[in-house]
């Protein structure tokens, strides 16, 4: 069986409205492309199945979690089943549009992209809650990882299959996917997309995850400088710790020796802190070390649970 040319993941959590415009539209875009359509349904609780079994063809896959486990793990879930030479990826509920795949995957063709992303010239979303906390992030993202994409929400992408499948989605990282592009070797470019306005249903987004965007760029800041070198960090800062320990715990032996009573001092309670803290750094970067050793030569596990996979006729 040969593969398709692109394979395009929609990701959908409650959506029973927008499942057959959403099919239509994506039919209509690539009906001139070798194409498949991989719907990963979220442990939707509305009619959501029902709507995709009603409307798919024989192109289409749907996949069923047990549960509701987030769109990062509902993407890596859609990207394992893909079998296209590329990978474009968009939400489901009609604010991406499907048409602007077509002349995505020939510029990532023509020009051996690694990534073609999306960006949301015309946004249509309100200001305050949605598109101020975004401006923010992107500004703080693009600066602290030096990958310079003006939007990372976005998640119409067209990617080579093998950046795709390689990346290691975890958590909720599906906003830095560029960035774990990045760390595979990716030649990246951004594009201005179509955005549409939400009609039926409710946005899964809101101010909070401002706030889950800058925890997770820590994690992504440590990935990208020091993941497979964890010592580099913890063994550092444990040195340092160490040394400052040693110095101020020689420096009151000297005077302990001259006669002067150190019992009490706050110093010396400093003192045993960073040896103390010094060590344990140390110690967990060892640790770190051994898990990301471990990491790298362990089974492949999945992060989800498919309850079923059914095929459009």
């Amino acid at each position: 069986m040969t593969k398709p040319l692109i394979s395009v993941v929609i990701t959908v959590y409650n959506e029973e409205e927008n499942i057959k415009p959403l099919l239509d539209a994506t039919y209509e875009a690539l009906k001139d492309i070798d194409y498949e359509v991989i719907l990963i349904e979220d442990g939707s609780t509305d009619g959501t199945v029902a709507e995709v079994k009603k409307y798919a063809d024989n192109r289409t896959k749907l996949i069923i979690f047990n549960k509701n486990y987030g769109q990062t793990t509902a993407l890596a879930a859609g990207i394992d089943m893909a079998q296209g030479q590329y990978i474009a990826t968009m939400d489901g509920d009609l604010q991406n549009d499907p048409t602007d795949i077509p002349a995505m995957l020939q510029k990532a063709i023509d020009e051996d992209w690694g990534v073609v992303a999306g960006r949301r010239a015309n946004r249509k979303d309100g200001f305050v809650l949605r598109k101020f906390p975004s401006k923010i992030a992107n500004y703080i993202i693009r600066h602290s990882t030096k990958v310079y994409l003006n939007d990372y929400g976005c998640s119409l992408r067209v990617y080579k299959a093998d950046i795709a499948q390689n990346m290691g989605l975890y958590g909720e990282l599906h906003r830095f996917i560029p960035v774990l592009a990045k760390q595979e070797g990716a030649s990246m470019i951004e594009v201005d997309v179509k955005h549409h306005p939400r009609i039926h249903g409710t946005s899964k987004y809101g101010l909070s995850r401002t706030f889950k965007v800058m925890a997770d760029l820590i994690l992504m800041l440590f990935f990208q400088k020091y993941f497979q070198r964890p010592i580099h960090i913890f063994g550092t800062l444990g040195l340092f710790s160490f040394l400052i320990g040693v110095l101020i715990n020689f420096y009151l032996l000297v005077e302990k020796l001259m006669g002067a009573d150190i019992w009490g001092r706050p110093i010396l309670l400093l003192g045993f802190i960073f040896l103390l803290g010094g060590i344990q750094l140390i110690t967990t970067g060892i640790i770190a070390e051994i898990i990301i050793r471990t990491y790298f030569e362990s089974q492949d596990k999945k992060t989800y649970k498919i309850k079923a996979v059914y095929q459009g006729e």
